[in-house]
C-alpha cells in the first residue's frame, strides 16, 4: 500500500479498483460456500429480476448501468440457464427478461446468504470509524451533480488562471495587440476600416484620446488583448472592445480575467457605463458578455459590417 501513501488521493480511481477486485474475489468465495451458481457481476440483473419482469432498458435503468452490460450480463445469465427471455406483448420490439424456473428456485436459496452477508457488512462498519455505506452514498451524490472530470476542469483551469498577469499596454505587445484580434476577427469575418485604425495605430487611435489597453500575460507570453476606446457618446463614457485571447491559450480563465480588470479600469477611469458591439455567431464571448453583467440593446448604429449585436453595463446599477 506505499504506493497509494505516495500518491495520495490523485490515486483514488485505482485505489477504489482495488478494494473492488478484493471484494469481487471474495464474493466469488462466498458464493462458493453457499453452493450458489452466480457471478457476482450477475448480482444487480439478478436481485432485481426476482422482483419480477423487465425489459434490457428497464434494467440498466434500474441498477445504473449501461444498455451494452446489461445485454451482456442477460446473454451470459441465459446461457446459464437462469433467465428466460419472451416478446413484449405491448411492443413485439422489445424482450421482457424474467428469471426461469432455476432462476427462482436460486434466489430462494440465496437468501441465507444475503442475511450472513449483510450481518457481516455491519459487523465491519461497527468496527470501521467511517461509515463507508453513507461515504459512498454522499460521494454517488455529489459525483452525479457534477462529475469527477468536470471538478478537474476546474481546478485546472484556476491552476493555470493563477499564472495570468494582466499588464498594462507598453510598445512590445504592438504586434501581439494587432496579431490576436486580426486572427479572430479573419477566422469569421474579414478586417474592416475600423479595425486596422484600432490595431495599426492603438496609441494615436486610443491611448492618446483617453483610453486604455490591458495585456494577459501567461509565462510571460502575450496570449490575449482588451481595449477601452473613448466614446463620444451622451450615454457611454467607454467601449469595450478589441478582446481577443490566443486559441493555444483558451481555457485558462483569461477571457473572464482580462474582461473583470478592463471593467474595473474603465470604473478607475470615471466610467459609469459600458458599451459593446459582437456578433451572436461568437457565443462564447456573448455568453461571458452576459455572465459579467452586460445586457443586451437596441437602436445603435455601427461602423462594422458584422456587428449584429449591441450591449451595456451599468456600473452604478445601485445609483
Amino acid at each position: 500500500m506505499d504506493f497509494y501513501t505516495q500518491t495520495g488521493k490523485m490515486a483514488i480511481g485505482s485505489r477504489l479498483r482495488l478494494l473492488t477486485d478484493k471484494i469481487t474475489a471474495d464474493a466469488t468465495a462466498i458464493y462458493q460456500l453457499y453452493n450458489i451458481d452466480l457471478q457476482p457481476k450477475w448480482f444487480p440483473v439478478f436481485h432485481t429480476l426476482a422482483k419480477g419482469s423487465f425489459t434490457i432498458t428497464e434494467l440498466a435503468q434500474q441498477i445504473g448501468h449501461s444498455h451494452p452490460s446489461v445485454s451482456k450480463i442477460v446473454r451470459e445469465m441465459a446461457k446459464s440457464g437462469l433467465i428466460l427471455e419472451k416478446k413484449d406483448k405491448g411492443d413485439g420490439r422489445k424482450n421482457v427478461i424474467s428469471l426461469s424456473k432455476k432462476g427462482k428456485e436460486l434466489s430462494e436459496k440465496i437468501k441465507d446468504q444475503y442475511a450472513d452477508v449483510t450481518a457481516a457488512v455491519e459487523e465491519i462498519s461497527k468496527d470501521a470509524k467511517n461509515d463507508l455505506w453513507k461515504a459512498i452514498e454522499e460521494w454517488e451524490f455529489l459525483l452525479n451533480r457534477k462529475s469527477l472530470l468536470k471538478y478537474v476542469q476546474e481546478q485546472k483551469k484556476q491552476r493555470e488562471s493563477r499564472k495570468v498577469k494582466i499588464v498594462p499596454y507598453k510598445p512590445i505587445y504592438a504586434a501581439a495587440f494587432r496579431n490576436l484580434n486580426e486572427e479572430w476577427i479573419t477566422t469569421y469575418f474579414k478586417m474592416e476600416e475600423s479595425d486596422y485604425k484600432a490595431l495599426d495605430h492603438p496609441k494615436e487611435y486610443i491611448l492618446n484620446k483617453g483610453g486604455a489597453i490591458l495585456v494577459a500575460l501567461y509565462d510571460d507570453e502575450p496570449v490575449g488583448v482588451c481595449a477601452l476606446i473613448k466614446m463620444k457618446d451622451p450615454d457611454y463614457d467607454f467601449e469595450l472592445a478589441k478582446m481577443a485571447v490566443s486559441p493555444k491559450a483558451q481555457g485558462k480563465n483569461i477571457g473572464w480575467l482580462l474582461a473583470q480588470a478592463i471593467i474595473e479600469k474603465a470604473r478607475s477611469l470615471g466610467s459609469k457605463k459600458l458599451y459593446l458591439e459582437s456578433n451572436t455567431i461568437l457565443k462564447p464571448a456573448i455568453n461571458l458578455y452576459y455572465k459579467l453583467g452586460f445586457k443586451k440593446i437596441s437602436g445603435r448604429s455601427t461602423p462594422y459590417e458584422r456587428c449584429n449585436i449591441h450591449m451595456e453595463l451599468d456600473l452604478e446599477p445601485d445609483r
